[in-house]
């Protein structure tokens, strides 16, 4: 796989951008991406040191709209922790939409 299909997008919430300010940073990755790809997808892409990755798979959820139902997609999520002193710039723009 390569490493630029390996982090799909950040997922921006609000205990993700708390989590940004300890410097861990959550990202949804490929569903068969494993550890050491989304270690070494996020150290080529933002130019940061990797300290730990943690994986979680995100399970679907059944929705209703009227008689129609449905689920959502389920997806999987990496929570990336970088070395002390370092930051991924991608989270910079809604730290400067709070002040």
């Amino acid at each position: 796989m390569d490493l630029a299909q390996v982090v799909i997008r950040p997922v921006i919430s609000e205990k993700s951008y708390v989590l940004s300010s300890a410097g861990k940073y959550t990202f949804r990755v490929h569903p068969d991406a494993h550890r050491t790809q989304i270690r070494q997808a996020v150290e080529t892409m933002f130019d940061v040191k990797v300290v730990q990755v943690r994986t979680m798979s995100v399970k679907s959820k059944p929705k209703r709209r009227g008689v129609t139902r449905g689920r959502t997609r389920a997806w999987k999520k990496a929570i990336v922790e970088v070395a002390a002193g370092q930051s991924i710039p991608i989270y910079q723009s809604f730290e400067s939409v709070e002040s």
